[in-house]
């Protein structure tokens, strides 16, 4: 039987969700008692005799000047209790504490080197607890064109920068068709940890990164923002529109007392699964390029 390239896509991607998920084995049809399996394969030990385990488990009989005086009753010593172990790095509950506290760490930074010594350090996202390393940002940080996605995937979480995967070798491919490279734009995430599973950041685990992605755009100060997918525009524009909706339309995203151009456009993970809405990303990137040569 011959699969389909749609069909391939499919299996594809999900075989990629199972091994984001952990699962690292197939399992047939018949369930498998895994207990009485180890059960057959151990070795089969000989059954001793009952003297024998009489004569191994009687408490030998101290000499009578070896013989401890008996203890007084409520003075014996009591058994300790096995403390558990404390984590080096407790999750956090995410409060106003916590979006206060990355809101003061953030406006402290005075370079983009200051601001991602701060997200190294700071314990105020649960997400880096399980995030192999800090997404922070890729390419020129002092291009006139910024990209700002959602969150880094497993690709990113493994090298350390945003949109290296397929999705990002589509946004290079993309960047290459106006006459562009990772060179002539920065690009970062609004959550700089990848979350488990490729799942989709909560809004308390968007609201508490949220200052940073703010000041590292303040930092950058760029003349065009480009933001990939609906939900990196909705968080920072306020927005409520759909992708759909939203894209191709230019709007205006304040910092530091001037408006910067800002546009949403299709995510290109998106596009690798719908490959006919290219062509409105298309229109989209001609459209970021004329921004540019007018600006």
């Amino acid at each position: 039987m011959q699969h389909s390239s749609e069909d391939l896509k499919n299996i594809e991607s999900l075989l990629e969700f199972y091994i984001d998920a952990g699962v690292d084995c197939f399992l047939g049809d018949s369930p498998v008692d895994w207990t009485e399996l180890s059960r057959r394969k151990a070795p089969v030990r000989q059954q001793p005799q009952a003297s024998e385990v009489a004569h191994r488990t009687a408490p030998a009989e101290p000499p009578a000047h070896d013989r401890a005086a008996p203890v007084p009753t409520g003075l014996a010593p009591q058994p300790r209790t096995a403390q558990p172990a404390k984590p080096n790095n407790p999750a956090v509950i995410p409060d106003r504490e916590v979006v206060a506290s990355a809101r003061d760490q953030a406006a402290s930074a005075v370079s983009l080197e200051e601001l991602r010594a701060c997200l190294e350090a700071f314990d105020g996202c649960n997400l880096k607890l399980t995030a192999k390393k800090l997404v922070f940002a890729d390419g020129n940080p002092a291009a006139r064109l910024m990209f700002v996605g959602e969150a880094p995937g497993r690709d990113e979480d493994l090298q350390g920068k945003p949109f290296v995967g397929r999705s990002g070798q589509l946004l290079d491919r993309m960047l290459t068709a106006i006459g562009l490279d990772r060179s002539s734009a920065y690009i970062a995430n609004v959550v700089p940890w990848r979350p488990p599973g490729n799942r989709t950041p909560t809004p308390q685990e968007t609201e508490i990164c949220k200052p940073f992605i703010r000041r590292q755009i303040e930092l950058v100060n760029p003349d065009v923002i480009v933001f990939l997918g609906a939900a990196s525009a909705k968080n920072l524009l306020g927005v409520q529109d759909g992708i759909r909706k939203m894209r191709g339309r230019w709007m205006k995203y304040p910092v530091s007392g001037r408006d910067i151009d800002a546009i949403a456009t299709y995510h290109p993970a998106y596009l690798l699964r719908s490959p006919l809405e290219k062509r409105l990303s298309w229109r989209d990137f001609l459209s970021i390029q004329l921004k540019l040569e007018g600006t």
